[in-house]
């Protein structure tokens, strides 16, 4: 029998779409609904408490409307904070996002890793355990930066980032003592993978950059593994959660992901 529940993607914005990406070249054949609370944007600025309270109530809406399969939380800032109370909320699979300290680990040379994230990200304690068990040989040193989210949304709306802005951002990990020495980069925000290009380009020295969307997209495939599909999974959707002004501006971002339906929560 055709099975027609969506995956549901959730993020402050459209950092998110960097891990729908990789999943809908995994899985084709599936219906994808994303989520972008613009309402609560950004999560990189506000407290734990206001994320914890406000995404988990946030996607038992989205649960009840949508009937998906399962949620991918493709925000990092939200996953390290929420991640488990929404799973003790909600009776389906939720997958997190979290920093790729594990592989950035496994190929640097130089034993220096920079994890770029979001304020409210890098100063978890969810890190310092992922870089402790994954890490502990490597220097890992962090930094975050809201205005970097603010330009990959805009980027993603039809304007660039100055390089000048990034160098600045970036200067906030080759700067700190050791960081001459970094050679790999994690873009611990799903929104930074969007202008990872444009940051190598001005990064003083050749770095890697990594992100968890590959992994994510296996563990999706993993999770419904012999479950059915529809025959045709129809337009994605995408829903923000507060007006926005700019509809035409995002709306052919959204459309190279396979998102031809914009709608408000």
């Amino acid at each position: 029998m055709s099975d027609p529940r969506p995956l549901l993607f959730f993020d402050s914005g459209v950092g998110g779409l960097s891990v729908l990406g990789p999943a809908r070249a995994l899985l084709p054949q599936a219906p994808f609904v994303y989520v972008a609370d613009n309402g609560g944007y950004p999560y990189g600025t506000r407290s734990e408490a206001e994320i914890a309270a406000r995404v988990p109530a946030l996607l038992g809406r989205l649960a009840e409307r949508y009937r998906p399969r399962l949620i991918v939380i493709a925000c990092n800032t939200a996953s390290t904070i929420a991640l488990p109370v929404v799973r003790a909320a909600l009776d389906l699979p939720i997958v997190g996002t979290v920093p790729a300290i594990k592989p950035a680990a496994a190929i640097t040379r130089t034993g220096t890793i920079g994890v770029l994230g979001t304020d409210a990200t890098v100063r978890q304690p969810y890190v310092d355990d992922l870089a402790a068990r994954f890490a502990a040989d490597c220097t890992v040193l962090r930094h975050g930066s809201a205005e970097l989210v603010d330009l990959a949304e805009a980027a993603l709306r039809g304007t660039p980032p100055a390089p000048e802005r990034l160098r600045a951002v970036l200067a906030g990990l080759f700067d700190q003592p050791g960081g001459d020495r970094i050679d790999v980069i994690v873009n611990a925000c799903t929104h930074f993978p969007l202008v990872a290009a444009e940051m190598g380009a001005v990064a003083p020295h050749p770095v890697r950059f990594v992100d968890g969307g590959d992994g994510i997209a296996r563990r999706i495939a993993y999770l419904t593994q012999g479950q059915s599909w529809p025959a045709d999974p129809g337009m994605g959707k995408a829903v923000f959660t507060a007006p926005q002004g700019d509809t035409h501006l995002i709306a052919p971002a959204l459309a190279r992901y396979g998102l031809d339906i914009v709608e408000t929560l």
